[in-house]
């Protein structure tokens, strides 16, 4: 494979099994997150993984961590799993943390996507990733839906704009394992284990497509859902409601 892969938010979680998948088929990887320790950490069990440490809310963070990797020669592929979480209800939630969600998981993708562009070579990925979440509002969906739905919209805008010199990709994962949905209180349906979840998305990024969601089960209903006519749709989420 021998690909050079740059990694936001590989230090746990997705990303962190994402990284470990592509260094079994002999990916060179870049590890980036906030949290330089735990990178560490996994560059040690990865042989010649990089690390840059840097925050997606940071765009001169991130611009610095890009020129020191564009120093390094050009990527093949770029992906961006950095996201927060905070389940509840809309009016809930601390119009402070709402605006630092809103600033990671929406701007945050768009700071990547500056930041990661130039260094692509032509034909290069991109990846973002959204989430089933961002189908449709959904109860105790909060700031993170919506910032899930922005990040599908600027995906669908940047592959028109740039395609194909770069080959911009989304990811809408499903609930899977991690410290983040560790905080939901209610039952997730087709839960999977981040393992899983790594496998499911360089199967999808390695084919042909815009989108790669999973699990199935889950998410064609959820597209259906968002398909239907707003006078059926929120009749039917609104019997969510709890």
């Amino acid at each position: 494979m021998n690909e050079r892969i740059w990694i936001m938010g590989a230090s746990e979680g997705i990303g962190a099994a994402l990284a470990r998948a592509w260094a079994q088929r002999g990916a060179r990887l870049i590890l980036s997150a906030r949290s330089g320790d735990r990178l560490t950490e996994l560059a040690r069990q990865i042989d010649g993984a990089e690390v840059e440490v840097c925050d997606v809310a940071d765009a001169d963070s991130l611009g610095r961590a890009a020129k020191r990797i564009g120093a390094r020669g050009v990527l093949d592929r770029a992906v961006t799993l950095a996201a927060l979480y905070d389940p509840g209800k809309v009016m809930g939630i601390d119009p402070v943390r709402a605006a630092r969600i809103v600033t990671v998981n929406l701007t945050g993708s768009f700071n990547f996507a500056r930041a990661a562009c130039p260094l692509l070579r032509p034909g290069g990925q991109l990846a973002l990733t959204g989430s089933v979440a961002g189908y449709i509002g959904l109860p105790q969906g909060q700031i993170y839906s919506a910032t899930k739905a922005g990040v599908t919209n600027l995906a669908q805008s940047m592959r028109a704009e740039l395609s194909p010199q770069v080959d911009v990709r989304l990811i809408s994962p499903g609930f899977v394992d991690t410290r983040l949905t560790k905080r939901n209180d209610f039952d997730m349906p087709a839960l999977m284990q981040p393992e899983d979840a790594a496998a499911a998305i360089i199967r999808g990024l390695d084919r042909n497509g815009f989108e790669v969601h999973f699990p199935r089960r889950l998410t064609l209903p959820l597209k259906l859902l968002a398909a239907l006519p707003y006078a059926l749709s929120l009749r039917l989420t609104k019997r969510l409601v709890t």
